[in-house]
């Protein structure tokens, strides 16, 4: 069980045409998204290209942290996944693996919506373990809904938000 005595939802809806769909196993379709080396870049901090053994390994690390889902669309009446987030109480990982969805919003409002979880599980503060100093956008998206930096990492900073 990802976060232990909690169930995780199938489906966290966020609006009527994007979803947080429970990691089921299956990675295949996201392999893709890990191929935009300046993508790894931006979330691993180094440049490189996954393998689907390292995809994989990658998922069932942030299936056992938390909560992992991937984020979908909706086009044509279709869910289709665009990327993944993980929500636990120390982090939240997230990835618009489609370019073509980035700069949209759509993870703004993907971490309001595990701001919300956060406060349905009765937390008072989560954290982002680490954004890299050279990822501006995930800053501001974090910032822009009250997340803070808390203290310097070796590449970057810690942030928290008060859920009180």
């Amino acid at each position: 069980m990802p976060i232990e005595g909690i169930q995780q939802p199938e489906f966290l809806p966020v609006d009527d045409a994007l979803r947080l769909r429970r990691y089921d196993g299956v990675c295949d379709a996201a392999l893709d998204w890990y191929q935009d080396e300046e993508m790894v870049y931006l979330v691993d901090g180094v440049r490189r290209k996954y393998t689907p053994e390292l995809l994989r390994q990658m998922y069932d690390y942030l299936n056992r942290k938390g909560e992992l889902y991937f984020i979908e669309v909706r086009q044509d009446e279709v869910w289709r996944p665009i990327g993944d987030v993980t929500f636990c109480r120390e982090d939240m990982p997230i990835v618009i693996g489609d370019s073509a969805f980035r700069g949209r919003g759509i993870g703004k409002k993907v971490i309001a919506r595990l701001m919300q979880r956060g406060r349905e599980l009765g937390y008072d503060t989560l954290f982002v373990e680490e954004i890299y100093d050279w990822n501006p956008a995930s800053q501001k998206c974090f910032t822009a809904l009250g997340f803070a930096p808390c203290g310097k990492t070796e590449k970057g900073s810690r942030y928290k938000l008060s859920l009180e």
